[in-house]
């Protein structure tokens, strides 16, 4: 009896580390380069940060060339990550406003939109209390053809995202999933590379109006 209840706690111990995703130690590597990123002693900083959508937007700050932007994108982050790293990709740049693009990877580890919501709402937290004006603008979750059978899970995650926003004045919604969408209904074709997941240079380009433009 002894033995099965250890193989049943084992069992329950590797699914919750299925679910929460892997240790966020994987990406101490890469974090370490940001240190390397100078930080702007003017107060106009603009950080953009997530997972790889982000990570390899080429041209970022030529798109978005209003503002002073840093890219702190790491790819695979899922938002639990990011919460993880926040001193090394966000607080150390004392920015005046943040662009956040996670949950993609969230969802299609199979996390609920709520616990999601629940990790966001603890990154907000921490980002307030180091700056209570700061401006944080969330990107929806796209659309891709490889992942779209989570759709609705996806539809759920930007749809609480998006009410979440809009009761706060300094939380903005970024809506990138409908006009990434084609007449059926369905991710435009020809805005992702051959993965079908990462975005070539005219979906950047559409990110670029809405983000950047606005």
């Amino acid at each position: 009896m002894m033995k099965l209840k250890f193989f049943i706690l084992i069992i329950l111990i590797i699914g919750s580390i299925h679910l929460e995703g892997q240790d966020p130690c994987r990406f101490e590597k890469e974090i370490s380069l940001f240190n390397e990123l100078p930080v702007s002693k003017n107060g106009e900083n603009v950080i953009f940060t997530g997972s790889s959508s982000v990570r390899l937007w080429e041209g970022l700050d030529k798109d978005c060339s209003g503002v002073q932007v840093i890219n702190t994108g790491f790819g695979g982050s899922h938002m639990s990550d990011l919460l993880y790293f926040l001193d090394q990709t966000v607080l150390r740049f004392l920015p005046t406003e943040i662009y956040i693009y996670e949950g993609d990877n969230d969802v299609s580890a199979e996390k609920s939109p709520a616990a999601i919501m629940v990790t966001t709402k603890e990154l907000v937290n921490k980002l307030f209390a180091l700056n209570p004006k700061i401006k944080i603008h969330f990107i929806a979750a796209k659309p891709s053809p490889s992942r779209w059978k989570f759709k609705s899970q996806y539809e759920a995650f930007n749809s609480l995202l998006k009410t979440y926003a809009e009761g706060h004045t300094q939380l903005f919604y970024i809506d990138v999933w409908n006009p990434m969408l084609d007449s059926k209904g369905r991710p435009i074709s020809d805005i992702f590379i051959t993965d079908s997941l990462h975005m070539n240079r005219k979906g950047y380009l559409i990110w670029k109006d809405i983000i950047c433009e606005n």
